[in-house]
């Protein structure tokens, strides 16, 4: 794995959540809160990346990441430049390196990738300049960093604490990088207890989420818990596995109101999006008192805010 950190042990790129230490983690949900604004409120404005130029590289589709970032990158006054890399030169040949050297010659300071490929930011993390920075926007279902921050953060706005909750990851936990950021950042933070529900198909192999608890049944695995995360079946990532009937999904591991009356009275509902409602969640739940999915996309822009600022240098930093 690419090392993350500079010499001095300054953050540098966010590649994955994991080996973070939680006051590491602490750090960046505290910077990230300092940039949250109530709805209504205006967005907060900073020149922290005056001069700076961001470069945003999806080769995968997405609107909240890629906006977010865009977002969080302007309010910090730098400059972006978003490329759809399947509609650039990558087509004709040109291989990610070669892309990402010639934006180097043209002054981009930091990439943002998401790549349908796991390993893809980390090859570029080794191979930029020493003053550039990589961020990743998530790739393949390895890793998923900054959704696992804003996911933590909405956790903590929520409940005040991590120490003694039980947290309940429902779904495709198998094909998710959210459900692995998301392990990596609570066990570290000191959740009491953290499940992974699905069916047993779409649960990970024994080798991954080790100290989570493995249940193939919903009932016991939303039993009592503080807050159940919501995950989309990710038939993109199936790759020929059979299908699943959406409405039989529904009716095994859907998230209905009688099902989330077997969490906690205080419990709270947590989706990445994009939902497929009547699928993984029903709509009423989804849009109910307990959600904080709003919660979760306002705060996202708060913590990619929060990371570029800690892992990007400017002037004369080296």
């Amino acid at each position: 794995m690419t090392a993350q950190t500079r010499a001095d042990g300054s953050l540098r790129h966010l590649l994955t959540l994991e080996g973070l230490s939680s006051r590491e983690l602490t750090q960046l949900l505290d910077r990230a809160q300092e940039y949250v604004r109530p709805p209504g409120a205006r967005a907060p404005v900073s020149r922290a990346l005056a001069g700076v130029t961001v470069a945003n590289l999806f080769t995968e589709p997405s609107t909240r990441t890629r906006v977010s970032f865009e977002l969080a990158a302007k309010r910090l006054g730098a400059e972006v430049v978003n490329l759809e890399l399947q509609l650039s030169s990558r087509v004709k040949g040109e291989s990610m390196l070669d892309t990402i050297f010639t934006l180097e010659a043209l002054h981009v300071d930091a990439f943002v990738i998401r790549d349908a490929e796991a390993g893809v930011p980390g090859l570029v993390a080794a191979h930029v300049a020493p003053h550039v920075s990589v961020l990743s926007a998530g790739e393949g279902s390895a890793a998923h960093p900054t959704q696992g921050l804003l996911d933590a953060l909405t956790i903590r706005q929520r409940k005040h604490r991590f120490d003694g909750l039980v947290v309940a990851i429902v779904g495709d936990i198998r094909h998710s990088r959210v459900a692995r950021s998301a392990c990596h950042a609570l066990t570290t933070l000191g959740v009491a207890e953290l499940r992974v529900v699905g069916p047993a198909s779409l649960l990970p192999g024994d080798d991954e989420f080790r100290g989570c608890v493995r249940h193939t049944d919903i009932e016991a695995g939303l039993r009592d818990a503080d807050v159940v995360m919501m995950l989309r079946i990710q038939r993109e990532r199936m790759e020929g596995e059979a299908q699943l009937d959406g409405a039989a999904y529904f009716d095994s591991f859907g998230l209905t109101a009688a099902r989330l009356r077997l969490a906690k009275p205080d419990a709270i509902i947590l989706h990445p999006q994009p939902m497929n409602r009547g699928v993984e969640i029903a709509s009423d739940v989804a849009d109910g008192p307990q959600s904080a999915i709003r919660d979760q996309v306002r705060n996202g822009v708060a913590v990619r805010m929060a990371v570029l600022a800690t892992v990007v240098r400017t002037g004369d930093s080296t």
